[in-house]
């Protein structure tokens, strides 16, 4: 059991062979931070890396005792008011207003295995030999409330997940008014903190700053994670890169508001917190209650950025995504959303799906318009019955015709909104979060329904069960088009209506866990206007998200390079579009399309009736080759290998390999065609060095070895010979290069 407790010092030790995690109970019965790191041998004592000591300007905890002061040392969970005067994990406030606690440890447990988070999504065990639990109770007499802390490490991932759980066991009423789920206390503060940044159509881009004096943060306050900011940072070495030296991963297993913040104190000391996001947050215990924090998952790694995401992708993949998709390969789809918006009607959604099984596509998705009076977006959200004049068979009908071809077949919903064109809204104009006598914003002429209520989640799940039992549908897009405003609800008092933003959440959470119950073998997709919501909490109900409603190559080129810092290539939805793209007006060649979404969980959102023979063949191609090839891009270790963040962004490259090393496959993108380059090489990654490996179409074969120290020589590009001679030319050029070993 890799977590040890040093009795005599009161030292607690979470190790694998990769990591350690090192606290301690100090001589004021709270929690001390000792260290966080790669592993170090266990001894008897740590309490030579515990410091502290009279300085001028600080306050000291005892009377007398000049040197012990929380404001200088390391501490586990702290609190504000005693002393320290960081930004706190926790405050809670009292009926006589006092936001003062004095929380002391009160006991402890070892266990093996891992806990599940009631309500809320989390990372998992299968077997109780693959974790080990550290729970620490921490007690406050005079308000009579308990914290217990909960430590999970993995035993063979450099992985730590935390959260926190508070307790009221007196009589008076407490209200919690800021319930982090991690803090840190890291040795110093020579970090460059790095952090997945955007907004729609650009969505997680990587962004980095060096750390400096004071608070540095992302957050949302939107009722989502949000395109704007992902609920992830990482702080590296300022020498570190892809793929060597030292870095921290915190990951947010959370789909609301959050809280990611980094405070560099005046000794140089980095204090890392992650949660809910304290702004506009207060949550109400009565006697008796207690409030589960969600989780979060850290992750180290000596071996780089991509060290720590090959971390994050395999346990996300294996330990956090549940039920038969974990395993099964996705299915190749396609969405008619950009073939005919809402004007469709039968035969011409039969039309696309007869031409897609005919190129070998396996699953027809019918995007937003099948339902109520859905001719535009001012209409019907809510009402989730089928337009029988699109649908004379309704969705019954067609799904059946579909799925008579050879096909599945996937329906949009949007439960989370309403039209006030609604039969719904009509019934319940009460149940849209709202406050009683402000105005109503709306956002895609919608509202967001109020979810902390119950009666709202079971009627959604009603009529979404309704529809899943009486059609065979084996895949549901789960959209969600608007953030939240005027944040209330008519049906809490006046004192929660703080809550209702992770109320909200948690009947998301409900409403998912009881379809996905219901219905285990349908596949989930979740999507947030593109991708407003894609964390962890989702993952773990939906196995893979729309990542960005950008469909264009070079743009995603971006998106996926950033989103693959923390999730796995099996949750990155990548779809081929039309040209001109959509959102950008982009030209860009189908191969070079299916080249970048070949990265991801492959599809097309485009009229296939429309495209020539030529251009059918090549989706036919494209459609083989990820059906040979997905096994490896959905379930190998992925290398980020050439930034388009970085040198101006001109080459972009990436390569999945399998995890034998035995096949791998190299995607190389350039944006922007150049006059009489050099001999541009490509050193890749991940391969057996004792190997020799034949590329497919070239005569050569090469050792690993000299794949990832002399690297692989690309193809010639423009050089002034006349006429051109086995040259990549034009912009948006992508080549991928299939390796496999030489039998």
């Amino acid at each position: 059991m890799p977590i040890y407790f040093n009795e005599k010092t009161k030292e607690f030790h979470l190790q694998n062979e990769g990591i350690s995690y090192i606290f301690t109970v100090m001589k004021n019965k709270q929690l001390g931070h000792l260290y966080y790191g790669k592993a170090i041998r266990h001894r008897d004592s740590f309490q030579h890396l515990f410091r502290t000591q009279a300085r001028a300007g600080m306050s000291s905890v005892y009377e007398g005792d000049l040197e012990f002061s929380l404001d200088i040392i390391k501490q586990e969970y702290p609190s504000y008011g005693t002393t320290d005067y960081r930004e706190p994990a926790y405050q809670i406030l009292q009926e006589n207003g006092s936001r003062t606690t004095q929380f002391e440890y009160h006991s402890h447990e070892i266990y093996k295995g891992k806990p599940e988070l009631n309500g809320l999504p989390a990372t998992y065990t299968e077997s109780d030999e693959e974790a080990s639990t550290l729970v620490i109770t921490l007690f406050d007499s005079l308000i009579d409330a308990e914290i217990k802390l909960t430590y999970t490490i993995y035993e063979t991932r450099n992985a730590v997940a935390r959260s926190a759980e508070f307790v009221n066991k007196g009589e008076e009423k407490l209200e919690l008014t800021r319930a982090l789920s991690t803090s840190v206390d890291l040795f110093d503060a020579d970090f460059e903190m790095v952090q997945l940044s955007g907004s729609w159509s650009r969505e997680r881009h990587v962004k980095s700053r060096e750390l400096v004096s004071g608070i540095q943060s992302i957050s949302s306050t939107r009722g989502t994670s949000s395109s704007q900011q992902n609920p992830f940072l990482a702080l590296k070495r300022t020498n570190t890169d892809e793929f060597q030296g030292e870095v921290y991963g915190f990951n947010f297993v959370y789909s609301g508001n959050f809280l990611a913040q980094v405070e560099v104190d005046q000794y140089d000391v980095a204090r890392v917190t992650m949660g809910i996001n304290p702004f506009d947050f207060r949550w109400v215990l009565e006697p008796g209650q207690s409030f589960q924090t969600p989780e979060v998952v850290m992750v180290y790694s000596d071996e780089g950025l991509n060290g720590m995401s090959q971390t994050y992708h395999e346990l996300y993949r294996e330990r956090l995504v549940r039920g038969p998709w974990k395993k099964e390969e996705r299915p190749v789809l396609i969405n008619n959303w950009e073939a005919t918006y809402f004007d469709f009607n039968e035969e011409k959604l039969l039309s696309i799906a007869k031409e897609s099984k005919d190129l070998g596509i396996e699953l027809f998705v019918l995007d937003d318009g099948w339902f109520g009076k859905r001719d535009d977006d001012t209409t019907s959200l809510g009402d989730w019955f089928s337009d029988k004049e699109k649908l004379p068979n309704g969705i019954e009908g067609v799904a059946r015709k579909i799925t008579d071809l050879g096909m599945k077949f996937g329906l949009w919903f949007e439960p989370e909104m309403v039209n006030k064109v609604s039969e719904l809204y009509k019934k319940h104009p009460d149940w849209i979060i709202q406050v009683k006598g402000r105005s109503q914003s709306h956002g895609r002429n919608q509202y967001v329904l109020d979810f902390s209520r119950k009666e709202v989640v079971d009627n959604l799940y009603d009529q979404m069960a309704d529809v899943l039992s009486k059609s065979p549908i084996s895949y549901v897009k789960w959209d969600m088009n608007r953030y939240m405003t005027e944040i209330g609800s008519l049906d809490l008092p006046a004192e929660r209506q703080s809550e209702v933003a992770h109320r909200y959440i948690l009947g998301v959470y409900d409403l998912y866990e009881r379809l996905t119950s219901q219905f285990p073998d349908v596949l989930f997709e979740s999507c947030a206007s593109g991708g407003a919501r894609f964390d962890p909490g989702m993952l773990y109900y939906a196995p893979q998200t729309w990542t960005s409603d950008d469909t264009d190559a070079v743009e995603r080129l971006k998106i996926q390079y950033g989103t693959s810092m923390a999730y796995p290539l099996s949750s990155i939805g990548a779809h081929v579009s039309d040209v001109p793209n959509h959102q950008v007006h982009r030209h860009t060649s189908l191969s070079m399309r299916g080249n970048v979404s070949f990265f991801g969980t492959f599809g097309y959102e485009l009229d296939i009736t429309r495209m020539s023979s030529e251009e059918q063949e090549e989706v036919r191609q494209q459609v083989q080759f990820y059906k040979e090839h997905r096994q490896l891009l959905q379930f190998g270790t992925f290398y980020r290998l050439l930034s388009p963040f970085e040198d101006g962004g001109n080459r972009v490259a990436w390569m999945v390999v399998s995890p034998d090393q035995k096949e791998a496959l190299v995607g190389y993108y350039k944006m922007l065609a150049e006059p009489n380059p050099g001999f541009p090489r490509l050193v890749l990654k991940g391969l057996d060095q004792h190997q020799e490996y034949e590329i497919e179409g070239w005569a050569a074969s090469f050792y690993g070895d000299e794949l990832m120290r002399a690297g692989l020589m690309l193809e010639n590009e423009y050089s002034g010979s006349v006429p051109p001679q086995n040259e990549k030319l034009g912009d948006f050029t992508s080549t991928l290069y299939k390796l496999k070993v030489k039998h």
